[in-house]
Parts: C-alpha cells; structure tokens; sequence
C-alpha cells in the first residue's frame, strides 16, 4: 500500500481541548509540545510519569490518575491516544471516529487522522516536521538541521 501524504496545516488550538490518553514519556513529550500552543491539554493515565505529575500540580495540565472513561474523549479536539494497550488504542480510535474527533493512535500509523511533527520554534517562527510516519529518525535529522541553521542565521544578524 503506497504511504498516503499529509497536508501541512497550522491550527489555532488555544481554545481547542486536546485528551493525551497514556502516562508514559511519549505521552509526556507529546503534552509538553502541545503546552506551547494551548493550556487545554489533559493526560489520563492509571499510572504517570513524575513529570505529568507535577504538570498536574502546577495547573498546567488537567491530569486525571485513573483509567480513561468514554466521557473523556467526548468533548476533546484532538485525542492523542500513547498507551502500549492496543486493544485500549483500539477502543479508543473506535470512539473517535464515530464521533468525528481527530485521533492519533501514537504506534499505528494506519490510525492517525493527523501525525504529530518534530518542532522547531524560534520567535514567531514554527516549523514542523514529518516523514509521514515512515522514518522519524529522518524527521528529527532533519528538525536539528533546520535548528542548527537558524541558531547560524541569528548569528548572522
């Protein structure tokens, strides 16, 4: 099956509420890049690493320590599901789809309506950076030379 591409879109998600099912470091990676661009961000796990943990303490993510209910995706934007339980990933793109949320299954590419890119930012500038889902060691080479590049242009200036 030929690898479908991606449109690039840039999207305003600071008044979008956005669900990270999953406790672990990808599911901490994934909220701390989604903290830049909105505060509406909530992680629901049984078990979180000491970092969501503290996020939630803050106030700056809504985390929710137990088992992920149907009510938790109902309202969401996004839903971004990082959970090494596949048939739970499978509940969970079930529920999105037929309630027409965008879902991001973090280990199958075949069940992401939107994947999530390697960022750069820099002032007002942001790129984002994906191999659809084929190579992200690719995509992060080619994250750190974009930011290599610039940190040299700013030099320049």
């Amino acid at each position: 099956m030929k690898n479908k591409r991606y449109f690039p879109m840039f999207v305003d998600l600071s008044d979008k509420n956005i669900v990270v099912v999953g406790g672990g470091n990808i599911a901490t990676r994934r909220v701390k890049t989604l903290l830049q661009f909105t505060r509406k961000v909530t992680a629901v796990a049984p078990i979180l690493t000491p970092e969501l943990v503290e996020l939630g303490k803050t106030g700056m993510v809504n985390v929710l320590q137990r088992s992920v209910k149907h009510s938790d995706l109902t309202m969401a934007y996004m839903v971004i599901a990082a959970t090494n339980d596949h048939k739970l990933n499978d509940e969970i793109y079930r529920v999105c789809k037929e309630e027409g949320i965008y879902v991001n299954i973090a280990d199958d590419k075949e069940k992401c309506d939107f994947y999530f890119p390697g960022i750069f930012m820099q002032d007002e500038l942001v790129v984002g950076i994906t191999a659809s889902g084929l190579d992200h060691k690719k995509a992060r080479k080619v994250r750190l030379a974009i930011e290599q590049a610039m940190a040299e242009a700013s030099e320049k200036d």
